[in-house]
């Protein structure tokens, strides 16, 4: 056993210190990121904002809203073969640029994914999730699938320190997924005790990754468009969310009425409800690790996106970025004990 000494640090800790700035107008951002890939040697074009590979955010109704803005999600992996050749069946060529499919690391997954890929050339975005990924048989699957499709886009998490970035790029992954418990419906902190703060964990994953040309998500812990924010600053290349776009009509949950309101039922992967559903129930040997939760049914995922990326070009003119990459250059974060006045949270 032993301890570090050095304070670690989560996106309520930090606020972005502003700085003199020539732009005009939020106008003058450019959010749009070109990116080229490691090993699979493609490039993409668009807003690093993705979707999270749960079943109620990652959904094919989320994708077609989410794709026309130029953003990415991760499709979740409970969808069945004819369900993907349906959706793939309406789409353009354009919306399939904007699709991640997600797959766990079992020998049904690694066929279910063969399948999937088979549907259409124009697939390119494959992410391996599993809950840890310090697993030893993450890095076998990541290889085999790496050895499979040479010419896709991996990434594979999730992780929170730099020695295990480095070990899922050299296995063959471009893109490494960091958080671990940062989630609004997870428990894991809670439950298991290990974690990290996100905020230093994709600091520390995010210097390994930019030194061996790959690139990171930040996983989870968002809930406003300035954490969005410093997760880009803190060198995020890519920001997953799963909250924030939870609760929309594309969301393909159940919808629960109560007087005269619409609630979305939303959950984490590993709760029990979750597995209730998608794999017979909770395992004499497991815990839950997620939990269950009604949110106010909020619209149009679309309105939710677009003030979001008016909080992330607001951001950028505070600290005279024109670029979400210059954000993280012109980042200087100050450690604080409060983030907002709250008098007025709380009126009815």
């Amino acid at each position: 056993m032993r301890i570090e000494e050095n304070i670690k640090l989560g996106f309520k800790d930090v606020l972005i210190k502003p700085k003199r700035s020539i732009l005009k107008s939020r106008a003058e951002v450019e959010l749009v990121r070109n990116f080229n890939f490691r090993y699979s040697r493609l490039s993409w074009s668009g807003i690093p904002i993705m979707a999270s590979n749960m079943d109620t955010v990652g959904t094919f109704s989320t994708a077609i809203v989410l794709s026309k803005l130029r953003l990415l999600t991760a499709i979740h992996k409970y969808y069945s073969i004819q369900e993907w050749e349906k959706f793939i069946s309406i789409l353009s060529s354009d919306v399939l640029n904007y699709i991640i499919v997600t797959t766990g690391i079992s020998d049904l997954d690694y066929f279910k994914l063969k399948k999937i890929f088979l549907l259409s050339p124009l697939l390119k975005y494959i992410c391996i999730d599993v809950a840890n990924g310090y697993s030893k048989n993450l890095i076998i699957f990541l290889k085999r699938i790496r050895d499979t499709f040479p010419d896709k886009i991996i990434c594979a998490g999730n992780v929170v320190t730099g020695d295990m970035v480095e070990e899922l790029m050299i296995a063959g992954a471009d893109i490494v997924k960091v958080g671990i418990g940062p989630g609004s419906v997870c428990t894991t902190r809670i439950k298991t005790g290990v974690g990290y703060p996100q905020l230093s964990a994709i600091i520390e994953c995010a210097d390994v990754a930019h030194s061996l040309n790959g690139k990171i998500i930040s996983d989870g812990g968002c809930i406003n468009s300035g954490d969005i924010a410093k997760a880009f600053g803190a060198g995020a290349d890519f920001v997953m969310l799963g909250g924030m776009l939870a609760g929309h009509n594309e969301c393909e949950g159940t919808i629960i009425k109560e007087k005269n309101k619409k609630f979305v039922v939303f959950y984490g992967m590993s709760s029990k409800y979750a597995m209730d559903l998608h794999i017979g129930g909770l395992a004499d040997y497991k815990s839950e690790e997620g939990k269950l939760v009604k949110l106010l049914l909020k619209g149009s995922v679309k309105n939710t996106i677009l003030d979001i990326l008016g909080g992330l070009r607001s951001a950028c003119t505070y600290v005279g970025a024109k670029n979400i990459h210059q954000l993280t250059k012109n980042t200087t974060f100050i450690k604080v004990l409060e983030q907002e006045n709250k008098i007025f949270n709380h009126i009815n």
